[in-house]
C-alpha cells in the first residue's frame, strides 16, 4: 500500500494506530527498526513523562466530610488543620490535578516546538525532512502522544497543493483536516462530485458544517478559492455566510457606549485619504526591509583624524567578519544537513534555511556593532534578541509568500476612508470598520495567520547557535591599536561567567580593543529594527489577540515574562475583548510630531559634554579613569589593596552606567531627529495586568522628561477661552511648586512670574535659566515656549496649540483603595472628596511624620533630634507612593535612605538609623490615614497565599472582562546545548512562587483597576472627539479640552467604583479556587470585615 493516496479515493478518517507502536506504511522508513527511546527537544525534557492518574487524596475526602459535618463555631480549629493539609497537598505528587496541569503545560511546549519545526521545514522547502520527521514521531507510541491533528494538517496542506494527500492516522480530523482535503479536491481537475459529497457527509457526521470551514479556518494564498471551488462542484449556488455577528459587550460599564451612539463624534485625522495611503506604502516598505539605518545625532560633531582612522578600521574588519561568518555558517549548515532526516530529534537546520545566509550574517554583525555594551550582556538575553530578530524577519517573509501583503494593502486603503478628513463621517469604531472590510474582502488569504509562535526555548537555542558562531570565528589582531604588542589573533567576543544572586550565568563580553574602536569611531549611522521606529501611518486596529498594531511585524497583544504562555491561552479563550481592544486602538490613533526648537537645544547640549542637572548624559570622555595597580606589588598593604580594588569596581560600575545612559539618550535623540519632519504614530499593547504601553521601545511618550518634552500632538487646536490658563497651571505643576495651592492660586503664581517664563522661552541657555530649577525642566521649557507664543499672538484664544496638557492622579493607587473601602478620610487626602484646595497626600504624610518626630524628640530620642529639619515631602514621597503597590518596610527603608543621602547637610553616619526610624513612622501614618487600605491588602495577600500554596497561580478578571494571570513560578534551569552555560528558565511546568504570588497580588490588582479606569476614559474621550493619550494614571489632551477630559475622567472613576468590585472578585476566587475547601469560610468572613469596615 502506498503512502500517497489518489484524491479520487480519499476519505478523511480516523485510522486506529497499530498496537505494536509502529505506524506508517511498511514500504517506507528503515526496516526492522527497534523502538527508540523518547527524546524531545532539550527545552522540554520534563515533559516526556506521561501523567499518571491518581485518585483524590484521602485528606481531601476527609476535609469535605468535615466541612459538611462541622458548624461555624469549629472554623478556627479546622483552619489550623487545613493550613497543614494545604502545605501537604502542595508538595504531594499524588494530586491528579497538579500532575495533569503540569503535564498539559509541558505537552503544550513540546507541541509548539514540533509545530514550529514542521512549519520551518515547509517554509524552507524541505518537505521530505518534515514528512520523515512526522513519520518518525508517529511510529513510536510514547512519542505519538505528543502529536495533535494540527501537525498532520501542516503536511496535509502541503500535499493538497501537490494534488495528493498523505494518510492521516490516529486522531480525529478537525476543520483544518477537512479544509485541506477539500482544497486538494478543488485543485484536482474534474474531481468526482461523489468524492466531495462523501467528504462533506463525513464532516457533517462529525458535527461540522461548510459554513464553519469559511468562518473558522485560516487560509493562505488561494486556499479559500480552491475550497470554494470544491464545494460549488456539488453545491453550485453556495455562498459563504459573512461573519457579521457582533457580540455585545458583556461589561455593564460599556454597554451604553456601544449601544447608544447618537451623540458620538469620532475624531478624524488631519490628512486626506491619498496622504494616508501614501504613508501606508512607506511604512510597508520599512517593515518589509525589517531594519532602518538612520543618522546618529553625533554626526554633527567635528571629525578628528583618530575618528576617521577608527571608522576605516571598523569598515575593513566588518567586511572581513562578514566573509568569515558567512563561511562558518555555510560549513556548519552542511554538517547539520547531514543529520538523518528520519531521526526523531529536532535540530536547527530548518531554522537556518528560512532566510538567505547573508541575512543571518547581517543580524549577527548588527549585534556586534550596535547592541553589545562594553560591560557585556547576558548570554540568554543576547541569544533571545538574536532569535527574535530571526523570527520577525521570517514572519515578514512568510506573509509575503502567503500573498497577505496585497490583501492587506487593499483593506488598509479602504480603511483610510474612516480616518481621512476628506471622507464621510462614520459612526463605527476602527476595529468594527476593519472587521467589516475583511468580510467584504473575504477572497484570498486570511490576514490573521495561524503560524506557531516559536517557543522561547527554540528562540534561545537559535540565538545561542549564532552567538557560538561569533565567539568561535571572529578574531582581530592584538596589535591593531598598539603596534608595540605581540601580534596574534584574538577573539573579539569572550564567553565568561558571572553570578546573578546564587545562579551562575553565561555572559558575552566584547574585547576591550573592539570597545575602544567603537567608542572612538563614533560612527555616524545607527541601524535599528523597523519596529523600534514609530509608525509612519496609523496602526492596524487590534481586532483580536493575534492581529493588530504593525502591518507585518509580529506583535503580541499582551507582553509577558520570557517563556510564560498561560496568558496567551486565556486571551484565546476570551470571547469578548472589544472594550480593551478599542481603547488600545484609540491610544494608537493619536498622531505626533517633534518639537524641533527644543530638540535642537537638547542635541546641542548632548554634543557639548551633556549635563547631569538637565538629565543629558555626558560622553564617555567624561567618565572616571579606572585606576590601574598591580595586586602583586609588595609596596601596597592589604588594606590599600582592598581599597584599590573597591575603587576599581566603583569606577567600572560608573563607566558602565554612564555608557548605558549615553547610548539610551543617543538612540532616543537620533530617532527623534530622524522623525523631525514627520508625522508619526505609536501602536500600543499591554502588560499582563492590562497597563498599556507604546510598542516602540526607545522613543515614546512614556519616556523621561527629555523625551516627553520633544513630543507634541500633530493636530493643533485653538486654545479657546480657558486654554492659556491651563497651560500656565500645567507649567506650575511641572515645577513641583504650589502642590497645596488651588488651581486659581497656581494660575496667579504663573502670572506673577511671566517675566521669568518669557525669559526662559527667549534665552533658554543664556538668560536667567528659571526653567532649569523645575522638577521636569525640559517639559517646563517647552511649556514656557508655548505660553510665550500664545501670549504674543494677536488673539490667544485662537492660537493653535499642539501642546499636550497633563492631568495626573493624586497617588492613584491610594485613590483606588480609598474608593474600594469607602474610606472617607483617606479619600479626602487623595482628592476624591470636594475640598477648597487640592490635597497632597505626600505633604500630609510628611507633616504627620514630623509630628511623630517632634514628640519623640521631646522624649529624648536621639535619632528624632538628628532628623529635625530634614523631613520633607520629597523624603517620604516614593515610599508613600509605593506602599500601595506592596513595598515592604525593607524596600521603603532603602528608598528613604537614598533620599537622605541626597541631602548634603544630613550627617551620613545617621543615615541607616534615620531611614529605619522614618519608614516605621511612614507606615504608621499611612495606617492611621487609610484605615481600609491595609485590611483590603491583607485580604488580597492572604487569598493569594492560599491559592498559590494549593499549587495554582492567581487569576482574576478586570471589570472590562480582561483575564489576568500572575506569571510568577519557581524556575528551574534547562540546558539547551551550544555554549556550556546556555540555559533557559522553564516556567510552565513549575509550581507557583508563593512569595511572589502573594506579594504581587495587591499591587497587580490595583494596577488592573487603574488600567480599567484609563481604558474607560480613553473610550469616552474618543466618542467625544478628544485627542487623548495616557501615561498610566497621567492623562494628556489639548489645553482646549482639559475640562471635558476631567469630567469624563471623574465620571468613569465613579462608574467603575459603583460596581461591586470586591464582591465580584470574591465570587470569582471562591468559584475558581475554593469549591469544597473549608478555608472559604474564613476568606468570606475576612472579606466581609474589609468591605463593611
Amino acid at each position: 500500500q502506498s503512502d500517497v493516496l489518489d484524491v479520487q479515493h480519499v476519505k478523511v478518517q480516523v485510522i486506529k494506530a497499530p498496537s505494536s507502536g509502529r505506524g506508517g506504511p511498511p514500504g517506507r522508513g528503515p526496516k526492522n527498526k527497534t523502538q527508540e527511546k523518547t527524546d524531545f527537544p532539550k527545552s522540554a525534557h520534563s515533559g516526556t513523562k506521561g501523567a499518571s492518574k491518581s485518585q483524590p487524596s484521602r485528606w481531601m475526602e476527609k476535609l469535605n466530610a468535615e466541612a459538611r459535618a462541622k458548624e461555624i463555631a469549629e472554623v478556627e480549629e479546622l483552619e489550623k488543620r487545613l493550613s497543614q493539609q494545604v502545605s501537604q497537598w502542595a508538595s504531594s505528587t499524588n494530586s491528579e490535578r497538579l500532575v495533569v496541569d503540569s503535564d498539559a503545560n509541558t505537552c503544550g511546549d513540546i507541541q509548539s516546538s514540533l509545530r514550529s519545526y514542521l512549519e520551518a521545514c515547509v517554509f524552507a522547502g524541505d518537505i521530505e525532512r518534515a514528512h520523515q520527521f512526522l513519520l518518525s514521531q508517529h511510529r513510536t507510541m510514547n512519542r505519538r502522544k505528543q502529536l495533535n491533528i494540527e501537525m498532520y494538517n501542516i503536511m496535509m496542506r502541503v500535499w493538497a497543493k501537490k494534488v495528493r494527500l498523505k494518510k492521516e492516522a490516529g486522531l480525529k480530523p478537525n476543520l483544518g483536516s477537512y479544509c485541506a482535503a477539500l482544497e486538494c479536491m478543488g485543485r484536482t481537475p474534474n474531481c468526482s462530485p461523489r468524492v466531495i459529497n462523501r467528504c462533506l457527509s463525513q464532516m457533517e457526521e462529525d458535527g461540522l458544517s461548510v459554513d464553519d470551514l469559511f468562518s473558522q479556518c485560516v487560509f493562505r494564498q488561494d486556499e479559500r478559492d480552491m475550497l470554494l471551488r470544491a464545494v460549488r462542484t456539488v453545491q453550485p449556488d453556495y455562498q459563504p455566510k459573512p461573519n457579521t455577528t457582533l457580540t455585545p459587550c458583556a461589561s455593564p460599564l460599556v454597554q451604553d457606549f456601544y449601544s447608544q451612539r447618537a451623540d458620538h463624534q469620532y475624531p478624524k485625522l488631519d490628512f486626506s485619504q491619498e496622504e494616508l495611503q501614501e504613508r501606508f506604502k512607506r511604512q510597508l516598505s520599512m517593515e518589509q526591509a525589517c531594519t532602518v539605518t538612520i543618522d546618529s545625532v553625533e554626526v554633527a560633531m567635528p571629525v578628528t583624524e583618530n575618528m576617521t582612522k577608527m571608522r576605516e578600521l571598523l569598515a575593513e574588519h566588518r567586511s572581513q567578519w562578514q566573509k568569515t561568518l558567512l563561511q562558518a555558517l555555510r560549513e556548519s549548515k552542511m554538517i547539520l544537513a547531514k543529520t538523518n532526516t528520519k531521526d526523531y530529534r529536532l535540530n536547527l537546520y530548518p531554522y537556518l534555511c528560512l532566510l538567505e545566509d547573508r541575512e543571518y550574517v547581517d543580524i549577527m554583525i548588527q549585534v556586534i556593532v550596535s547592541s553589545l555594551p562594553p560591560s557585556g550582556e547576558s548570554l540568554k538575553i543576547l541569544a533571545r534578541d538574536l532569535g527574535n530578530r530571526l523570527y520577525t524577519k521570517y514572519c515578514v517573509q512568510q506573509k509575503g509568500r502567503n500573498q497577505i501583503v496585497e490583501k492587506l494593502s487593499n483593506i488598509y486603503n479602504a480603511y483610510t476612508d474612516l480616518l481621512a478628513k476628506d471622507t464621510k463621517v462614520y459612526d463605527v469604531l476602527p476595529r468594527e470598520q476593519w472587521c467589516q472590510l475583511e468580510t467584504e474582502h473575504s477572497s484570498g488569504p486570511t490576514l490573521q495567520g495561524d503560524e506557531t509562535h516559536w517557543p522561547y526555548t527554540v528562540t534561545v537555542e537559535l540565538g545561542t547557535y549564532m552567538v557560538d558562531l561569533m565567539v568561535k570565528n571572529l578574531k582581530i589582531n592584538s596589535d591593531i591599536l598598539n603596534p608595540a604588542c605581540d601580534r596574534k589573533l584574538i577573539p573579539i567576543l569572550y564567553h565568561m561567567y558571572t553570578f546573578r544572586s546564587t545562579r551562575q550565568v553565561g555572559f558575552i563580553k566584547p574585547h576591550p580593543i573592539l570597545t575602544q574602536m567603537l567608542q572612538e569611531a563614533m560612527e555616524t549611522k545607527l541601524t535599528f529594527d523597523s519596529y523600534v521606529i514609530p509608525m509612519l501611518c496609523p496602526p492596524v486596529p487590534w481586532i483580536s489577540a493575534k492581529f493588530g498594531a504593525y502591518l507585518l511585524t509580529p506583535t503580541k497583544l499582551m507582553r509577558a515574562i520570557d517563556g510564560a504562555t498561560q496568558h496567551e491561552l486565556l486571551l484565546e479563550k476570551c470571547q469578548n475583548l472589544h472594550a480593551v481592544l478599542d481603547s488600545l486602538n484609540q491610544l494608537g490613533t493619536c498622531a505626533w510630531r517633534i518639537n524641533k526648537p527644543l530638540l535642537d537645544i537638547i542635541i546641542s547640549i548632548f554634543n557639548d559634554r551633556g549635563s547631569d542637572k538637565l538629565d543629558i548624559p555626558p560622553p564617555m570622555s567624561e567618565a572616571p579613569k579606572i585606576p590601574h595597580f598591580n595586586p602583586q606589588d609588595p609596596s601596597y598593604t592589604s588594606t590599600e589593596k582592598a581599597h584599590m580594588k573597591r575603587e576599581v569596581i566603583k569606577a567600572k560600575k560608573k563607566c558602565s552606567e554612564m555608557h548605558s545612559l549615553r547610548m539610551d539618550a543617543l538612540y532616543k535623540l537620533s530617532i527623534a531627529n530622524y522623525m523631525r519632519d514627520e508625522i508619526f504614530w505609536f501602536p500600543h499593547n499591554m502588560d499582563f495586568r492590562g497597563r498599556t504601553y507604546p510598542c516602540p521601545p526607545y522613543f515614546n511618550h512614556l519616556g523621561s522628561d527629555v523625551t516627553r518634552a520633544i513630543l507634541v500632538f500633530a493636530e493643533g487646536k485653538p486654545l479657546g477661552p480657558k486654554g492659556l490658563d491651563w497651560l500656565k497651571i500645567h507649567l506650575v505643576n511641572l515645577t513641583g511648586l504650589k502642590k497645596r495651592s488651588s488651581l486659581q492660586g497656581r494660575l496667579e503664581y504663573a502670572n506673577s512670574i511671566m517675566e521669568d517664563i518669557l525669559d526662559s522661552a527667549d534665552n533658554p541657555l543664556n538668560g536667567k535659566k528659571w526653567w532649569m530649577n523645575a522638577d521636569e525642566p525640559w517639559q517646563a521649557l517647552a511649556c514656557c515656549m508655548e505660553i510665550a507664543n500664545a501670549v504674543r499672538s494677536p488673539d490667544p484664544t485662537r492660537f493653535i496649540s499642539h501642546f499636550p496638557v497633563h492631568q495626573d492622579g493624586s497617588c492613584n493607587g491610594l485613590q483606588h483603595y480609598a474608593a474600594l473601602g469607602r474610606d472617607v478620610i483617606g479619600a479626602t487626602s487623595v482628592n476624591l472628596m470636594p475640598c477648597d484646595v487640592p490635597q497632597d497626600v505626600y505633604s500630609g504624610v510628611a507633616q504627620q511624620v514630623e509630628e511623630f518626630r517632634a514628640r519623640d524628640a521631646e522624649s529624648g530620642l536621639k535619632i528624632a533630634q538628628v532628623l529635625e529639619g530634614f523631613i520633607s515631602r520629597k523624603v517620604v514621597k516614593q515610599t508613600v507612593m509605593t506602599v500601595v503597590y506592596g513595598v515592604t518596610r525593607y524596600g521603603g527603608r532603602l528608598q528613604i535612605e537614598k533620599r537622605l543621602k541626597e541631602i548634603d547637610e544630613f550627617p551620613k553616619e545617621y543615615v541607616w538609623d534615620a531611614s529605619h526610624y522614618l519608614v516605621r513612622q511612614v507606615f504608621t501614618g499611612l495606617k492611621e490615614m487609610f484605615t481600609g487600605t491595609r485590611e483590603i491588602q491583607d485580604w488580597l495577600t492572604e487569598s493569594a497565599r492560599l491559592i498559590s500554596k494549593s499549587g495554582r497561580t492567581v487569576e482574576w478578571v478586570t471589570p472590562l472582562g480582561l483575564p489576568i494571570i500572575q506569571p510568577y513560578h519557581r524556575m528551574s534551569l534547562v540546558h539547551s546545548g551550544g555554549l556550556d552555560s546556555v540555559s533557559t528558565l522553564s516556567r510552565s511546568s513549575q509550581r507557583p512562587d508563593t512569595v511572589k504570588q502573594k506579594n504581587a497580588f495587591p499591587p497587580n490588582f490595583i494596577h488592573s483597576l487603574d488600567s480599567t479606569h484609563m481604558m474607560l476614559t480613553a473610550l469616552h474621550c474618543y466618542s467625544a472627539g478628544l485627542t487623548f493619550v495616557s501615561v498610566h494614571d497621567c492623562f494628556w489632551t489639548h489645553a482646549l479640552t482639559v475640562d471635558t477630559m476631567n469630567k469624563v475622567c471623574r465620571e468613569q472613576f465613579v462608574a467603575l467604583h459603583s460596581q461591586p468590585i470586591l464582591q465580584e472578585l470574591s465570587n470569582f476566587l471562591l468559584h475558581k479556587y475554593c469549591t469544597g475547601l473549608i478555608e472559604v469560610i474564613k476568606c468570606t468572613r475576612f472579606y466581609s470585615t474589609c468591605l463593611w469596615h
